[in-house]
């Protein structure tokens, strides 16, 4: 007796595509997933690049807020006069050592060997109460070699008359990169040439060139 076959319930279509009109084929139905694949981890990266900038933009702000910035109290702080008055018996002239106010500081101050233009030298760094510099370079003797190396050939824009001397001035603020070299004064005392040259406003520059004027001028 054969047995019949069982029945089978109704056979489920393929799935129309409305922008094709018809059923996909294998190759069009394989060709589609991929492109979502692919889609879906391309997004996957995207969201993991944004997530990592937001996680290193959030760590560059807690190292801004956690570590100490340098204040006037950091700065390093030497006895530039006290330097002065025992480096005066390595040399023949008067060493400028202008008196400031207590707010005033210095992070280095010294006697520097000639170089190549054979001219030796002193050197203040001077750290302002809002924590700009000015550099105090007191040539011995100096030749105009040495001063234009001091100022990296800078052109002279204008002259500036402090306690009855003339100071070459030197403006550089309006330039985008200037480092520490933004303003500078020069003037010719006795056999000293003396330049002053940072980032200080041009009341502080004219403060120490008064004070410099009055040391070199009454040693």
């Amino acid at each position: 007796m054969t047995t019949p076959a069982p029945k089978l319930g109704p056979q489920k279509q393929p799935r129309v595509v409305a922008e094709l009109g018809r059923p996909e084929t294998p190759e069009e139905t394989a060709y589609r997933k991929a492109q979502s694949s692919r889609a879906h981890r391309m997004n996957q990266t995207t969201k993991n690049l944004v997530l990592s900038l937001i996680a290193s933009v959030a760590l560059l702000v807690v190292i801004v807020l956690i570590v100490p910035r340098p204040t006037s109290s950091d700065v390093k702080d030497v006895d530039y006069r006290q330097i002065a008055s025992q480096a005066q018996q390595q040399v023949s002239v008067p060493l400028a050592s202008p008196k400031l106010p207590s707010s005033w500081k210095a992070n280095d101050a010294e006697i520097k060997p000639a170089g190549a233009d054979g001219v030796q030298s002193w050197y203040i760094g001077l750290i302002t109460p809002d924590t700009q510099f000015i550099g105090l370079t007191q040539g011995i003797n100096a030749n105009d070699t040495w001063v234009a190396d001091q100022l990296d050939e800078t052109a002279q824009t204008t002259v500036a008359t402090v306690d009855g001397v003339a100071w070459d001035v030197y403006d550089r603020r309006s330039q985008s990169s200037t480092g520490n070299f933004a303003y500078a004064m020069v003037a010719t005392i006795g056999t000293s040439t003396v330049v002053l040259s940072g980032t200080a406003s041009t009341p502080q520059f004219d403060l120490v060139a008064r004070q410099v004027v009055t040391e070199l001028e009454t040693k």
